[in-house]
């Protein structure tokens, strides 16, 4: 089992929980080494004092605030909890607010918070059992390695979940950084709006977070492996056009069209039932019906090179043709 990265007490009013907090994600980013180009030599990086040019060993680094004019004012890493020791050990909950009035762009990180005994799971549930039925957060802060956080506290199944939250002045307004936005002159027709609405419809799936892929780590890999090998790298075609604005109301239309033919023979007898005839299509090896995340999923499990640059229609010729193979 991990290990918690932080150790203190949740409160909400006079009630106090021991909690830990682990961390909830992981990156699975293929990372690659810096190289010199054309001698292949590993590049480092170090640690080296400005006057003398010797690297200097991590536990000999302090923290120094620049005053300006080459002057520091030195800060002990042990300075930094003994300023704020209560708040370096609590996460006080303040106020509790509607998960949906929290922009994303406010999340940080996030973190599962667990009770630190057996003895605690009773509030621990409790207060993870209140803020699920009554759909709000938490909000609070606290201090940990040395810097303060803002917080949110909500409820997951079986577990408190903790995001990190930007701080008001830390998130940039688009208006100052986005040159072109629409404004009150950019005015779109109700029958183009609701035209939209219906292809949103149309599109509309249950969240499945495994039906989601990192593909583009996967043609990594599969551009090392052919660079390995000596072989020829297929590049993937572009983005396609941008849609004029005079073509807007039929590119809806012919959209919505599309998806609610694809979608005819599987609504009929409710969601539960489309789902469980396309599962049966699919087991006679008919998946054409399959979404495209389902499609490279078999895909994946059928080893079909080349399946992270295919389209869906690729996805399910290929997986047909393997059929027929097999």
């Amino acid at each position: 089992m991990a290990r918690s990265i932080w150790s203190g007490v949740l409160t909400f009013g006079l009630v106090t929980v021991p909690v830990g907090l682990f961390t909830a994600t992981e990156d699975h980013t293929i990372h690659f080494h810096q190289l010199e180009r054309g001698t292949g030599d590993r590049i480092r990086y170090k640690r080296i004092n400005e006057r003398t040019g010797k690297e200097v060993d991590s536990r000999d680094i302090v923290k120094g605030y620049d005053l300006g004019d080459g002057e520091y004012v030195v800060i002990e890493p042990e300075e930094l909890d003994d300023i704020s020791p209560g708040k370096s050990k609590v996460v006080d909950m303040t106020g509790f607010v509607d998960l949906d009035r929290i922009e994303p762009v406010y999340f940080d990180r996030t973190y599962y918070v667990a009770p630190r005994g057996k003895e605690y799971l009773k509030v621990y549930e409790l207060l993870r059992a209140a803020l699920e039925e009554a759909n709000k957060a938490g909000i609070a802060t606290f201090t940990m390695r040395g810097k303060q956080y803002l917080t949110a506290l909500r409820a997951q199944e079986n577990v408190l979940v903790l995001h990190t939250m930007r701080w008001a002045d830390e998130v940039r307004d688009p208006r100052d950084e986005v040159e072109t936005l629409p404004d009150r002159r950019q005015k779109v027709t109700s029958r183009e709006l609701r035209t939209a609405r219906q292809l949103i419809d149309a599109l509309t799936v249950d969240w499945n977070p495994r039906d989601y892929h990192d593909t583009f780590e996967e043609r990594v890999k599969e551009l090392v492996a052919a660079k390995r090998e000596g072989k020829e790298i297929v590049t993937e075609a572009g983005p396609p056009e941008a849609t004029n604005v005079i073509d807007l109301m039929s590119a809806l239309k012919e959209s919505v069209e599309r998806n609610r033919a694809k979608g005819a023979g599987d609504a009929k007898g409710g969601p539960g039932q489309a789902q469980e005839r396309k599962r049966e299509r699919a087991q006679e090896g008919d998946v054409s019906a399959l979404t495209k995340s389902e499609l490279y999923r078999r895909a994946t499990d059928a080893k079909i090179p080349g399946r992270s640059k295919m389209t869906r229609e690729q996805l399910v010729e290929a997986l047909g043709k393997g059929r027929a193979a097999a």
